[in-house]
């Protein structure tokens, strides 16, 4: 592999400086009272540099978006080499720390108070974000399906009960009841019996997959368990 030079490093560097800054003045405006003026103050980079790397306020939030769905999907996109179970349960938790962030949280908040009278925010919300990560869900169980390790007849709805059964309670809670957080052992009850009840709805080895599935999450009690929602 190439290594970067010292100039594609300080790209990537200040790329990410901006998405940061972004997704703070996002989930603090909202879609609509963000601007380019605001995100420049906050990465501490020129209006005219900031339009270097984004020519508008929408590519900034598409790209912002993208960044947070390809970390969910990290998993899936890259294998750990330690076979399904282990992919699915690694995928859960990475998607539970994201989308549970209080800014995530406020930024969903935010775009579903706007959407009234903005539909075209939920537009490029929902196609950036969930309608990308749902396709990236849908390829790997494909990719599963063919491997004869799952068993269905449509990879969207799979798709869309592994995403349900894993976290679907508690984001709505935490959406609605911002000073009651679900704690880390909350979050574990839900996303545990979450992979447990897709296995035994798609696997094509469930007495051996879930045997896998309760081996890793004995393997972490209190790493997952005890740890506080917020960073």
């Amino acid at each position: 592999m190439t290594a970067l030079s010292r100039r594609q490093q300080n790209r990537i560097e200040r790329e990410r400086r901006v998405l940061d800054a972004a997704l703070k003045v996002f989930a603090e405006a909202g879609y609509s009272g963000t601007t380019m003026d605001a995100v420049a103050i906050e990465s501490g980079l020129s209006k005219p540099t900031l339009y270097q790397y984004f020519e508008s306020k929408e590519a900034l939030f598409s790209a912002m978006l993208h960044g947070e769905r390809d970390q969910m999907l990290e998993f899936f996109q890259h294998p750990s080499g330690k076979g399904m179970v282990a992919d699915l349960h690694g995928f859960a938790w990475d998607y539970a720390d994201a989308v549970l962030r209080p800014d995530l949280l406020s930024l969903a908040r935010l775009i579903i108070g706007e959407v009234q009278r903005f539909p075209e925010i939920g537009r490029a919300y929902q196609q950036s974000g969930p309608d990308r990560l749902l396709s990236g869900i849908m390829d790997y169980l494909s990719g599963r399906r063919a491997a004869g390790e799952l068993d269905f007849d449509d990879a969207e709805l799979a798709a869309q009960d592994l995403w349900g059964l894993i976290l679907s309670a508690p984001r709505t809670q935490a959406l609605y009841m911002p000073d009651a957080p679900p704690s880390r052992a909350e979050i574990a009850r839900y996303v545990n019996n979450g992979l447990r009840v897709f296995l035994k709805a798609y696997s094509t080895r469930p007495k051996d997959d879930l045997a896998t599935l309760e081996a890793l999450i004995s393997a972490q009690p209190l790493q997952r368990a005890l740890q506080q929602v917020e960073p």
